[in-house]
């Protein structure tokens, strides 16, 4: 089946099964490997992407049901203002330590900051906390999400 779709503010087609993972198709036929793939099964956000605007999990969505959406994923998002401020932030707090979290990270205080941009420290657990991290211990992350508030104050 053919499916077209906005990635990274381009226009693309892919030819796949629809019901292959939206996570399959952006590794395997479109080389969008900041996506990762950590449980399969939705619970640890490594493979979040912004679909219309909203943080999903990659690997819990047919490629079918990306029929005329926006997706965004790292590698789009590195290449905007916004984007760049959140990953700034992370490594101003040393936020980063393995990497394997890390864009399912940004993707989600993306999304945040772009509903909140003063989340608090209880809205900020809140919207990292489906994406597992096993090397911060969170703190830092939290950290991030606030100098990325303060640092990212106009674009938000």
């Amino acid at each position: 089946m053919k499916i077209e779709f906005y990635l990274n503010d381009e226009l693309v087609e892919v030819e796949a099964d629809p019901m292959q993972s939206l996570l399959n198709t952006l590794r395997g036929n479109l080389n969008k490997t900041a996506t990762k793939e950590g449980c399969g099964e939705g619970e640890c956000g490594a493979c979040s992407i912004l679909f219309n605007g909203k943080l999903v999990n990659a690997c819990m969505m047919p490629i079918a049901q990306a029929e005329g959406a926006r997706l965004m994923t790292l590698e789009g998002l590195r290449q905007t203002e916004k984007g760049q401020c959140v990953i700034d932030a992370l490594l101003e707090a040393k936020g980063v330590q393995c990497g394997f979290c890390t864009p399912g990270m940004v993707l989600a205080l993306y999304a945040l900051l772009e509903v909140n941009a003063k989340p608090s420290e209880q809205e900020i657990r809140t919207a990292i906390s489906g994406n597992l991290c096993r090397c911060t211990g969170y703190g830092m992350i939290v950290d991030a999400a606030r100098i990325a508030s303060e640092k990212g104050e106009g674009l938000w």
